[in-house]
């Protein structure tokens, strides 16, 4: 009975928090991609000290969290909670011709995120990085594998010979974000830790998983006809 009345006070922090139309706005935003404060407060028009209010009440609730930049380490992002998504709806998106996933070194969480899109939706999906390594990292390949995807290993490529009129583009590190704010088109924001830096298995399949969450979470954002997971 204390496990189902904490449940419900959970779940009526949460509707409390979302009863009021610029907290409903900041959730929306951030239901298909993270975001610092300041980018928030530009996209919804929002004061400083009136978003930090929102904020402070939305994170009491559980619902957003920061995270600190892993390239300018000035900076702090936000993020929705997945716990709390299933309760959400997804915005309904533009359309797009292709998803394009971009990262620093094009080595994994792009590789991967593009190999997830491909087997979770029809809209098609390329990945390209800011400073291209020359192989993708050979971690990547294995979780890819140990999931039934496959990552050409060598597959690598930068932003500028692969972006196209049309694309949505999704950076899925700090680092691509900031280097890609000047970049015209539509674009969002994942803050998907690097998982190199660990240089683990562990670390890798955490992106994997954190990716594969995403992506089912932006898909039926998008007007298209996706497949079944």
């Amino acid at each position: 009975m204390k496990l189902e009345q904490s449940a419900l006070r959970r779940r009526a922090r949460i509707h409390a928090a979302l009863g009021d139309p610029a907290r409903l706005a900041i959730v929306d935003a951030l239901t298909v991609g993270d975001a610092s404060p300041g980018e928030l407060a530009r996209a919804l028009d929002l004061p400083s000290n009136l978003l930090a209010h929102h904020l402070k009440t939305l994170q009491g609730a559980g619902l957003v969290t920061r995270t600190r930049s892993e390239g300018d380490g000035r900076r702090t992002y936000l993020r929705l909670e997945a716990d709390v998504l299933a309760t959400l709806v997804s915005p309904q998106l533009p359309d797009a011709g292709r998803i394009l996933f971009v990262c620093t070194h094009n080595s994994a969480r792009s590789q991967l995120a593009a190999a997830l899109w491909a087997r979770r939706a029809r809209i098609p999906a390329a990945s390209a990085g800011t400073i291209p390594a020359p192989r993708v990292h050979p971690r990547a390949i294995r979780v890819a594998r140990r999931h039934g995807l496959t990552i050409p290993p060598t597959a690598t490529a930068h932003i500028d010979d692969v972006i196209t009129k049309g694309d949505l583009v999704v950076a899925v590190c700090d680092r691509a974000h900031e280097e890609l704010a000047d970049t015209p088109g539509p674009r969002l924001h994942w803050s998907v830790p690097d998982p190199s830096t660990a240089d683990s298995d562990s670390a890798f399949e955490a992106a994997y998983t954190d990716l594969a969450d995403r992506i089912d979470r932006l898909a039926p954002a998008l007007r298209q006809e996706t497949r079944d997971a």
